[in-house]
């Protein structure tokens, strides 16, 4: 997160796409991290509430988000949004839409922007019915369609969701079996299987879902940021 991407730090990027519709940002860094991102966040963003907790053991996703429980708890939270902080090209457009909708609809249970492309990396399995039915992930193995619906790493959670149905979802989901990890994406058709509401809506730009891995994500990365801010 104190990558610089087009002249930023991505957890700068971040704070700046979410500073107007966040009430307090809750980071989950590893303990080697967090003396650098607490000096970062002390030096430049007095103004936001920042809070920081630690995850020593890289388990996965899913025990990365449940860190922030308490932090999250204590800020009394209308709705939890979850991104990772690699994930900074996210349009205003998209996160207005995805506030306009967590007020609109605060019964769902979870609401997520999504994107289509070629060669995914996660996708999104839909029934007949158009509901979200499983989730395939190039990185534990899965077979991968050409083309395919992803996720963007930003998700709105009702406080019912995160608090107490994430949990329960936390204690039976078994290990990924290629990675090891305990992955938060599964969470979501099993949210659908209990009969949970599930708002999906299209992002502005595909080139949104871009997370940043390698050199050549962050090239793509800046280029698409560039291009933004001449429009």
């Amino acid at each position: 997160m104190l990558t610089p991407v087009a002249g930023s730090l991505m957890i700068d990027h971040i704070f700046r796409l979410y500073q107007d519709t966040v009430r307090r940002f809750v980071l989950v860094v590893h303990p080697s991290a967090e003396q650098d991102v607490r000096r970062h966040c002390d030096a430049r963003h007095q103004n936001l509430d920042v809070a920081l907790t630690t995850q020593a053991t890289p388990t996965g996703m899913l025990d990365a988000i449940l860190r922030g429980s308490d932090a999250a708890q204590d800020a009394g939270a209308d709705r939890i949004w979850i991104t990772w902080c690699d994930q900074i090209g996210v349009h205003r457009n998209t996160i207005a839409t995805l506030y306009r909708l967590s007020e609109e609809r605060p019964q769902a249970a979870l609401i997520l922007p999504t994107s289509h492309g070629e060669q995914p990396y996660i996708h999104l399995e839909r029934d007949a019915q158009g509901r979200i039915s499983g989730i395939r992930q190039r990185r534990e193995g899965d077979a991968m369609p050409a083309a395919g619906e992803s996720d963007m790493g930003l998700f709105s959670l009702s406080p019912e969701a995160y608090f107490d149905t994430l949990p329960r979802f936390a204690a039976h989901v078994p290990d990924a079996a290629a990675t090891g990890e305990r992955n938060f994406l599964p969470f979501i058709p099993w949210l659908v299987r209990k009969g949970q509401l599930v708002l999906t809506f299209p992002c502005t730009n595909n080139m949104e879902a871009l997370g940043i891995n390698t050199p050549e994500d962050k090239a793509r990365m800046e280029q698409y940021l560039m291009a933004q801010d001449r429009s």
